[in-house]
């Protein structure tokens, strides 16, 4: 079945100059076209690895505008638009319509741990106010909040322009009971590079990823390999991937990888205040990894 959002989704960083006070625009030009060219179809703009907390909504919108214009339909882009505040999601969702986006990606609520009941509301209530497809975004390990996978399967029930999750609980069983609950046509995509190859088993359809900044075309070789039939090489190619995988959150994400994209030329800049850039130890660790993976 053709997907929806992409099979190879880069949640892209957002480039900042050495002072991470101003987005460096150049370079967010640059590094889209970088990542069309290197295997993905789709881009994740303004989520969390893109440092969505301390962007502006005036930054959110502009940078939306910035990589439509340069994907030029060579790539999907998924506006990041969700937050702990249901209106100000409505209104960030509407203003990425506008601004061309293809779909829309929705967070869980972080600190407020709504109950199931206002999980679907507040869902129900976002997707109401566009014509775009939406992802939901499940992380618990950062919003404090699990979306439960019969709470998913009543939205893709009722929402009709739901139509896909990136689940990052580290759940299997619960991957597995999202498809055996959703329709077929709803998507789960893996929202953890590492059990991205085990998702497939269960029903994953592919990655939103941070490793295909670095990796993006071994990443769809491996998507390909399992859904032809050839799981060994699949396994083979996550094997050889999975240093990557982990020294790209030997620390909160995306200090490590913004340390790499740097160390690979591509000058996105220091992450924003409160982040901070890498200790001179993992700084140490990423290089080594990109060396012994010959990508410097």
């Amino acid at each position: 079945m053709e997907p929806i959002f992409g099979k190879v989704i880069t949640a892209m960083v957002t480039p900042f100059r050495a002072d991470a006070l101003e987005v460096n625009w150049n370079v967010v030009r640059e590094l889209t076209d970088y990542l069309i060219e290197t295997g993905s179809d789709g881009l994740v703009v303004s989520g969390t690895t893109g440092e969505s907390p301390t962007l502006t909504f005036e930054e959110k919108v502009r940078l939306f505008k910035e990589v439509k214009e340069v994907a030029k339909g060579r790539a999907r882009v998924i506006a990041g638009t969700g937050s702990y505040c249901t209106e100000e999601s409505i209104h960030l969702t509407r203003a990425a319509e506008e601004s061309g986006a293809d779909a829309i990606m929705l967070v869980v609520p972080y600190y407020n741990k709504p109950p199931q009941d206002g999980l679907y509301g507040h869902f129900k209530m976002i997707a109401s106010q566009t014509s775009l497809p939406v992802i939901i975004y499940n992380i618990p390990g950062r919003t404090a909040c699990n979306l439960e996978a019969k709470t998913l399967a009543r939205l893709a029930k009722d929402v009709p322009n739901i139509k896909g999750v990136k689940e990052a609980s580290g759940n299997l069983a619960q991957v597995a009971e999202i498809a055996s609950l959703t329709p077929d046509d709803f998507e789960i995509l893996s929202g953890e590079d590492a059990l991205t190859l085990p998702m497939l088993a269960v029903g994953g359809r592919g990655v939103i990823s941070v490793a295909s900044h670095i990796a993006g075309k071994k990443l769809g070789e491996m998507i390909d390999a399992f859904f032809e039939g050839d799981v060994n090489r699949a396994k083979e190619i996550h094997l050889e991937l999975l240093p990557l995988f982990r020294v790209l959150f030997i620390t909160t994400n995306p200090i490590p990888v913004k340390c790499a994209l740097e160390m690979m030329g591509i000058k996105v800049g220091p992450p924003r205040p409160p982040l901070c850039p890498p200790t001179d130890q993992q700084r140490e660790e990423i290089g080594k990894v990109l060396k012994n993976m010959g990508i410097i």
